[in-house]
Order: C-alpha cells, then sequence, then structure tokens
C-alpha cells in the first residue's frame, strides 16, 4: 500500500472548533461525558484508541439501560400491565429514533443482536430465492461478518462468489466492477468503510452499477453510522446493517435497514416466539414485517439505551464529528510518517477515509506492540481485525490499529507516538 513516511495531512482540514469546554485544537467532544475515560489503566491514564472495536458509552447511555432494569423491566408486545406497555413503547421507541436517523420510515428497521446477525438474516433470507450459477459479488475488504455468510450461502445454494479487487492504495478497483457484474450477479454486498485500511467506499456510485444489473446491494454500516453523515436514501442501498455498540451504544444491539419492498424479498431464519402471527400443531404463519424477522426476547435494555447515544450524537452533529474525525487521523498519519519504517495502509487523504489508521512496525510484533501500550494505558487493537483475506492480500499476518471517536484529541496520538517509540526501544530498535 503506502510506506508512513510519504505522508501529509491533507491540505485544506481544520482542526475542529472547541465547544462547550472542548479545547481549540481538534478538542475532545464531550469527553467528560464517557466515565470510563477517567480511570486508570497500569498506573496511567487511559488513552482509548480501539472505537473501531467498541465505542465508549456516555453515562447517559448507561443511566438509561440502568433505568430500564431499575423501573420498567418486562418482556415486550403481549404484557398488558404497566411495566410491559413501558417496556414495549421503549423498545418501538428505538425502532422510531434510528429510522429518524437514517430518514426511513420505522417499519423498514429490524431489531438484530448486532450487524453480524443482520448479515446473516439479510443472507440466510435471500439465500431460498437464488439459484444454483447465480453470482455475489463482495470486495476483498470485507471483515468477515461481511463474507462469511455469503461464503455459506454460495456453498449451500451453490452460488458462484467473485470479489471486487482493491488497488494499491488501499482503494476498490471500480475499473474492474463492469466486468465483474455480469448478468447472473443478484447481490453486491461491501462494506462502506473499512475496519482496516479506514476506506470510505463510493456505494452510491456501486449501488448505481448493481442495481443496472438487477442485483440487490448490501452495505456494511458498522463502521459508518454515528461517524460519517449520511441517509440511507443517499447511500442506494437495498439493504444496510450496523451496531449499536460502535456508535456510542449498548452491546448486543443492532439493526437491518431495508429500502421500500426489499425486508418482503427476505424469508425468516429464525423461528419461535414474537416473529409468528398463528401457530398450529403442524404448521405456522408470519408476523408482519418486521416482526417476522425478530424471533425470541430481544434486548430491551439496549434498545431503551441506544437512543441516548444517538441524541449525544445528535447534539455534537454528524458533520463536526466528521470533521473532528479527519483532523484527528490526518495528524495521526502525519505523526505516524515521521517515525520512518512503518507500513501504513488505505488512502493517504484522511478526508477518503474513517478515525482509524492500520500500520505494521517491522521492528515489533502487533500483538507486543498492544501490551507495550497497554502498559502505558494506550488502548489499541492487534490481530486481523476479522479480516484474514485482506491481510493476506497485505503480506502480513497481522497489523496494529489505532482508532478514533469523539472523546479523543492530539495528545492521545502523541501519547501513541511516544508509545510506540518505548516498544521499539523494549526491542532494540
Amino acid at each position: 500500500m503506502t510506506r508512513g513516511d510519504s505522508l501529509r495531512a491533507p491540505a485544506g482540514v481544520e482542526p475542529c472548533a472547541g465547544q462547550a469546554g472542548d479545547c481549540n485544537r481538534c478538542g475532545r467532544i464531550f469527553a467528560d461525558r464517557f466515565p470510563v475515560l477517567g480511570r486508570h489503566v497500569n498506573g496511567r491514564p487511559l488513552v482509548y484508541l480501539d472505537s473501531a472495536a467498541t465505542t465508549q458509552k456516555p453515562g447517559s447511555v448507561i443511566a438509561a439501560e440502568a433505568r430500564y432494569y431499575r423501573e420498567h423491566n418486562a418482556n415486550v408486545h403481549r404484557g398488558m400491565h404497566t411495566l410491559g406497555v413501558e417496556a414495549t413503547d421503549l423498545y418501538e421507541g428505538c425502532r422510531s429514533r434510528v429510522g429518524r436517523f437514517l430518514g426511513v420510515p420505522a417499519e423498514r428497521v429490524v431489531v438484530t443482536r448486532g450487524a453480524t446477525s443482520a448479515l446473516n438474516l439479510v443472507a440466510g433470507g435471500l439465500g431460498p430465492s437464488l439459484r444454483p450459477g447465480d453470482e455475489i459479488l463482495v470486495t476483498a475488504m470485507e471483515h468477515h461478518a461481511n463474507l462469511v455468510p455469503w461464503i455459506e450461502v454460495a456453498r449451500r445454494e451453490g452460488l458462484v462468489l467473485r470479489h471486487l479487487p482493491l488497488t494499491a492504495g488501499g482503494e476498490l478497483d471500480l475499473d474492474a466492477l463492469p466486468r465483474l457484474l455480469t448478468a447472473r450477479t443478484r447481490v453486491v454486498a461491501l462494506t462502506h468503510v473499512s475496519n482496516v485500511l479506514g476506506t470510505i467506499n463510493p456505494v452510491a456510485e456501486v449501488a448505481a452499477a448493481a442495481h443496472r444489473r438487477g442485483a440487490v446491494v448490501v452495505v456494511d454500516a458498522a463502521q459508518s453510522v454515528g461517524h460519517l453523515p449520511f441517509t440511507f436514501d443517499e447511500l442506494g442501498a437495498d439493504y444496510l446493517v450496523f451496531s449499536a455498540h460502535k456508535a456510542y451504544g449498548p452491546m448486543g444491539l443492532g439493526f437491518l435497514v431495508g429500502g421500500p419492498d426489499a425486508l418482503e424479498r427476505l424469508q425468516p431464519v429464525e423461528f419461535g416466539g414474537e416473529m409468528i402471527e398463528t401457530v398450529t400443531l403442524d404448521g405456522a404463519t408470519w408476523a408482519a414485517i418486521p416482526y417476522r424477522f425478530e424471533a425470541g426476547t430481544p434486548n430491551v435494555g439496549a434498545a431503551a439505551a441506544f437512543p441516548a447515544a444517538l441524541d449525544t450524537i445528535d447534539e455534537a452533529t454528524l458533520q463536526r464529528l466528521r470533521q473532528h474525525e479527519i483532523s484527528l487521523t490526518a495528524y495521526a498519519l502525519e505523526r505516524l510518517g515521521r517515525l520512518g519504517g512503518l507500513t501504513i495502509y488505505g488512502p493517504l487523504d484522511a478526508a477518503r477515509r474513517g478515525g482509524l489508521v492500520s500500520f505494521h512496525d517491522p521492528m515489533v510484533h502487533p500483538h507486543d506492540m498492544a501490551q507495550l501500550l497497554d502498559s502505558l494505558g494506550i488502548a489499541v487493537r492487534a490481530g486481523h481485525h476479522c479480516a484474514q483475506p485482506l491481510h493476506r492480500s497485505l503480506g502480513v499476518v497481522a497489523t496494529s490499529r489505532a482508532s478514533f471517536g469523539m472523546y479523543n484529541a492530539h495528545d492521545d496520538i502523541d501519547a501513541l507516538i511516544d508509545g510506540i517509540g518505548y516498544a521499539r526501544s523494549v526491542f532494540g530498535a
């Protein structure tokens, strides 16, 4: 991909403006609302640079989930008592809030256990409508959650799995798209933002090309919802999935958002309570959409809490959060590049990336790097980041990844750079 010493901050990127107690040079946004950031790790103040794995949670989210269990705990939809009605209102309120956030009606929002669960729902739900020889196109940068379900559907249904390659700069090779989109292409699945390269993919462009071939488009937006300003319609997708926990919300909660008539194409993949209309001893009919895709008891506590996360994002504004992440990413690319000897993966321009940077230091294995940084209170990710095929194409088994949230500032990146220097010194580099 690119050598770190060739990287520079993109022209025209200004530090985000401070407000409400934030400092003026790429200051932390609402950092005092995130309780965990006040703790120490290994005797050092926590520097959290692992938001691509999960964002930290503001106190309002933690309080909302605790309040649900203290005051409203009940199962949803069928309870006629007061707690049951309150729980149902909170659960359905979350569905409506997500719909408003992405600009879609609530009835097109399916509540799931996470993005992985939602992707399995789409793959498994489309599978029965596909025929042997039909083709599925995925990209070479996908997270396993948007690859393995398609591998399994292709294996079961006798489908052909094709792969859109990458350029040397870590972006999709769109020149190959016309060749790979054929009359047999039925599904195109791609990530909005790569969790390794940081690349922001031109989803709307890919979706338009796919639709001209009659294919449906599935977008993994786990790294973009709550970080990039967009609506569902702007992407042009048929299906979009994301997880609450990567958008400052609780774990164990995700969403599938479908375009007009898209959810009607899916068959349920989980069966049991909640998703039925009628049941006899030898048959069943399904509930209306979206409920037919929500078998079993949902994570009501998480659903009750997630609107508080979306409120925090809206208060900060997505435009401001995006500018903040661009500024942090540009600064990280510049500082890492000055170290020399690192390979940094993905586009050179921070404005073409999400808020993360993956790198490889030949002097320090990524796992050693992560452990030594942790000894200094700095949390980064190390490994293949659930993207083994991508790492094979990069020629490395693992990378180190620093990723940013609204609560980070330039001095966190300064701490990372100092920590890398310390790790190198431990290994005599």
